[in-house]
């Protein structure tokens, strides 16, 4: 395989592992202070970490029309995250988790054979079995056990994978020119939502000064998976890259192993090795 072919893939699993890293962190730091205010103000931190490289890189701002698809991609990401979290809390995290990780790549593979046309069969055959490991490895125990599901339970895992597929798609258009400031653009439109958001509701959000170190790691973590996955897109195909990307939860569920020393369950074995072998024939 060429190098030229290889960035991509390599880009799009380095996303997948800052993106579960940035979940672990993320999760670890919600047990002690409230989800909006590790979502937000790890958004915060982000931010001014990519306006800096924007500044520092001197890159230039792209179109107007650029950075409003970027915003609409950080609404697209900030309400994605508020049904998720609230299909999670639900009860029904072994079905919203996989449901949702599964349609926003499944969408983005979709749009690209529209715009691009299907990739080589095994290439193609890849990508499946990459959405396959993506949901075995999300699902976690009781992943082989059938269910009878209502629309209630898959109601706002739906909603949520689809608007974070569309995060994926109007990312991946927003960045065509440029790298971070499509993804400052993101950043500012998704923390004005959530603040809004959590003003309405009356969410308090703003977490205790000891926990910011954790919220700085997991928002760093989550800006830095924006950037790879940007990249691998721009170097590659946007389905490769969101296929790749969204195994995420396989770097949440090696973290949670190494350092909580959680057990990984059998369905998420599988997973796991379904992804490499994915890996293996997308890189052929």
């Amino acid at each position: 395989m060429s190098n030229g072919a290889l960035a991509p893939v390599s880009l799009g699993l380095a996303a997948a592992m800052a993106w579960g890293a940035a979940d672990f962190t993320g999760g670890m730091a919600t047990k002690r202070a409230n989800v909006y205010g590790v979502v937000i103000g790890g958004q915060i931190v982000g931010l001014v970490v990519f306006l800096a490289l924007a500044y520092g890189t001197g890159e230039s701002l792209p179109a107007m029309g650029n950075l409003a698809l970027a915003g609409l991609a950080g609404i697209c990401g900030g309400f994605g995250l508020i049904l998720l979290y609230r299909a999670l809390a639900g009860g029904q995290m072994s079905i919203a988790a996989p449901v949702s990780a599964v349609l926003a790549a499944a969408i983005a593979v979709l749009v690209t054979a529209f715009g691009q046309g299907f990739p080589d069969p095994l290439v193609l055959a890849g990508l499946l079995l990459a959405l396959l490991a993506i949901g075995m490895i999300a699902r976690g125990e009781g992943g082989f056990q059938p269910r009878r599901l209502r629309l209630e339970h898959i109601r706002l895992p739906i909603l949520s994978g689809v608007v974070f597929g569309l995060f994926f798609v109007l990312l991946h258009q927003a960045s065509q020119e440029s790298l971070f400031w499509p993804i400052i653009a993101t950043r500012l439109a998704s923390i004005t939502f959530l603040f809004g958001f959590a003003a309405l509701t009356r969410q308090q959000w703003k977490p205790q000064r000891a926990l910011w170190p954790m919220i700085a790691l997991c928002g760093l973590l989550d800006t830095t998976g924006n950037g790879l996955y940007v990249l691998s897109g721009q170097l590659g195909r946007m389905d490769v890259a969101a296929a790749l990307s969204s195994l995420y939860p396989a770097a949440t569920v090696a973290l949670a192993w190494l350092v909580l020393k959680e057990r990984i369950a059998r369905p998420q074995m599988v997973g796991i090795f379904s992804a490499l072998l994915a890996i293996v024939l997308i890189m052929l």
